[in-house]
């Protein structure tokens, strides 16, 4: 075991630009529900000059999970994660949003929280969805940030749930608070978590939404938010290579909201007429 490891979860546009900034020097694992997006991540950042493994994972299975981090560990310490997997509330229904957004990325920090290398760095790539929730109560932040991750599905108003935006809300809620829970068990390692919350970043994904039924409306949005357009997956990347080095060591159990303004302006400014809507 001689070889730094990056293991990336969710190879798509920003999980790809977070790692090439981060992958220099290490064997990245690229692990991704589908194969053959890991394989054509790893051919990309081959070409580029890294050093890459491609794995099959699905995050809602512990199990799928460990062997991840297995075949991770057989090529050496892992330094570096990232988790940028999950399903849109336009994709999948409420069970299995909850059961990959909230439920499985509770159980990645749980288990790179046991073997994160000594100053070792993660990031969750959450979302502004989690933002447009409303407060909570202290009882439901605590059992949402600390319920044991095989009981968090049986959470009462977990269950209650009926809609795929507020299982998305929700989850993403979720996935800000185990950061700030695991950043306490991780520091016990040297090691520093966080999350990051984009808003609309310009993927392949997020272009055809735009170009959607529901485009007009997104486009209408990105104009009256404070900074007038999406975000792109490098802005994300920025932000997550600065807290992942060693700039970023004072820095865990945060959340950074990168999102133009947008939430501000949902809950203070022109997008206030959102709110009606969800």
């Amino acid at each position: 075991m001689n070889k730094d490891v990056a293991v990336l979860v969710g190879a798509g546009s920003i999980g790809q630009a977070i790692i090439r900034r981060i992958g220099a020097g290490k064997h990245i694992v690229l692990g991704d529900l589908r194969i053959e997006n890991a394989n054509a991540a790893a051919k990309v950042l081959e070409d580029a000059g890294f050093e890459t493994s491609a794995i099959a994972v699905d995050i809602s299975s512990r199990e799928s999970i460990l062997k991840l981090i297995e075949h991770a560990q057989k090529i050496g310490n892992i330094k570096n994660f990232v988790n940028a997997a999950g399903v849109s509330p336009s994709q999948a229904p409420v069970e299995a949003i909850l059961k990959v957004d909230l439920y499985g990325t509770a159980v990645l920090l749980e288990e790179f929280g046991k073997v994160i290398a000594e100053g070792g760095s993660g990031v969750v790539i959450s979302s502004q969805s989690g933002h447009r929730l409303g407060a909570l109560s202290e009882e439901e932040n605590a059992k949402l940030a600390t319920t044991p991750t095989e009981e968090l599905l049986e959470l009462d108003f977990l269950k209650k749930i009926t809609d795929t935006l507020k299982a998305y809300q929700y989850s993403k809620r979720c996935n800000v608070l185990r950061v700030m829970y695991e950043a306490t068990r991780w520091g016990k390692r040297g090691a520093t978590i966080n999350s990051i919350s984009p808003g609309i970043i310009i993927t392949p994904l997020a272009n055809d939404e735009l170009k959607g039924p529901r485009g007009e409306g997104y486009r209408k949005m990105l104009e009256a938010s404070p900074a007038g357009r999406a975000g792109t997956p490098d802005e994300v990347g920025e932000l997550a290579e600065f807290l992942m080095s060693k700039r970023g060591k004072f820095i865990s159990g945060a959340d950074y909201l990168i999102d133009g303004g947008t939430t501000a302006s949902y809950w203070f400014g022109d997008l206030q007429y959102l709110k009606k809507t969800h």
